[in-house]
């Protein structure tokens, strides 16, 4: 391509640079969105996992030190913000019990 062709002329460059924003800013919400979608099915199916198959449904002693060993290693590999989160993903997981019901962020 000859250079005069890779040019934008004066007065478009203010819609070029609008429209490209609205792409960038567009691609970022989508991503946001898919990010959430797949947090939220992996938080519900981690505090799934712990509610139902570790612990059996009992909060009894020894499922409070499970959860504790895990977040001590999750927060090791992934970091601080599973310091807690296993107490909020059984939560989640305890609210929603059926996959399939719990919510799904972007969805409308």
């Amino acid at each position: 391509m000859a250079k005069a062709e890779l040019e934008v002329k004066p007065g478009d460059s203010r819609d070029l640079l609008s429209e490209i924003r609205s792409l960038i800013e567009a691609a970022c919400r989508q991503t946001a969105a898919a990010v959430n979608v797949g947090l939220t099915a992996l938080y519900w199916q981690i505090g799934n996992r712990i509610l139902r198959e570790v612990l059996g449904n009992e909060r009894a002693t020894y499922g409070e030190q499970i959860v504790a060993t895990l977040s001590r290693q999750f927060v090791s590999e992934f970091g601080r913000g599973f310091e807690d989160q296993n107490r909020r993903m059984m939560q989640f997981a305890d609210v929603f019990p059926d996959e399939a019901m719990s919510p799904h962020c972007g969805d409308n």
